[in-house]
């Protein structure tokens, strides 16, 4: 029996009766005991922050890394109300700007690039919720197949949304969004060398993926960012549907992918500790140079 799986299920359930100022308290409070044990974690998000922001000063980073982990925290038991709560709660709670009807309207397949920030989570909510087209997205399979069971569940349980299992066919892919299905794209993670070029983030190397500008060419794709701020105070979320890319792909993908990383850099500037910085962006490295986390 998956003891552990189920009792966290068990919580959250509990959990998503709480105001959202409450919630966000105990998100809070949850994060800075991460931040207390969780000592590898820590160390990944101070190096990231040493490599991206040099000229800021170690007790700055410090402080950074602390309400990232508050926020990390916040996110994780927030999900007690994006899987469990009442519609209207949740949809309450979701203010949405911009242009999220952009994908019903388009002649073209539309990709959604959703960059890792914390509220990541709430975009997908957001698209079920907020606009009537089935969006389709490539996810990570859990360990415990009963978790994995209850994520897909909560992530897709208002209706309009399809998750395929990383490693699906392209063919599989091709035809979902040729079909009309958006694509929720999030770009920004380390998957090796594989179909990825180095391109500076904040001035690193990083190994990105070529994949969004390839497709998005491939396709004939309407490239829309989609950024989500988690707002202070119990106010709930801020999903920011930005308007679409005009000039992006061409075809030097290389270039894309730079173009897309500093996007990604000015977004992260409005309020960095709402970046994933607990994730390990510079794990590859081009050949011949040592690991930038240590053995």
């Amino acid at each position: 029996m998956e003891i552990g799986p189920r009792l966290l299920v068990a919580v959250l359930r509990l959990l998503q009766h709480l105001p959202m100022p409450a919630l966000v308290t105990v998100g809070r409070g949850f994060g800075a005991v991460l931040h207390r044990f969780g000592h590898r974690r820590r160390r990944i998000a101070l190096r990231n922050l040493e490599l991206c922001f040099p000229a800021m000063p170690p007790s700055a980073r410090a402080d950074l890394v602390r309400e990232h982990f508050a926020l990390l925290g916040r996110s994780l038991v927030e999900r007690a109300l994006l899987w469990y709560a009442p519609v209207e709660r949740v949809r309450s709670l979701i203010h949405v700007e911009g242009d999220v009807h952009l994908a019903e309207r388009s002649e073209r397949p539309v990709m959604w690039l959703v960059p890792h920030f914390l509220g990541l989570e709430v975009a997908g909510v957001a698209v079920q919720l907020f606009q009537s087209k089935v969006g389709v997205d490539i996810y990570q399979p859990q360990r415990s197949p009963y978790f994995d069971r209850v994520l897909k569940q909560g992530r897709l349980r208002f209706g309009r949304g399809e998750a395929l299992p990383r490693g699906v066919s392209i063919r599989h892919l091709m035809k979902r969004i040729k079909d009309g299905h958006p694509f929720f794209n999030m770009p920004d993670q380390d998957f090796g060398e594989k179909d990825a070029a180095f391109v500076p983030f904040f001035g690193v190397p990083a190994a990105t993926l070529l994949a969004p500008s390839r497709m998005a060419r491939a396709w004939d794709m309407v490239v829309q960012p989609v950024v989500v701020d988690m707002l202070p105070k119990g106010q709930g979320w801020r999903v920011r549907f930005l308007d679409p890319w005009t000039d992006w792909p061409t075809d030097d993908a290389q270039a894309d992918t730079a173009r897309m990383n500093a996007f990604i850099e000015a977004q992260i500037l409005r309020d960095p500790a709402q970046y994933l910085w607990v994730h390990k962006r510079f794990k590859t490295r081009p050949v011949g140079e040592a690991s930038v986390y240590g053995p």
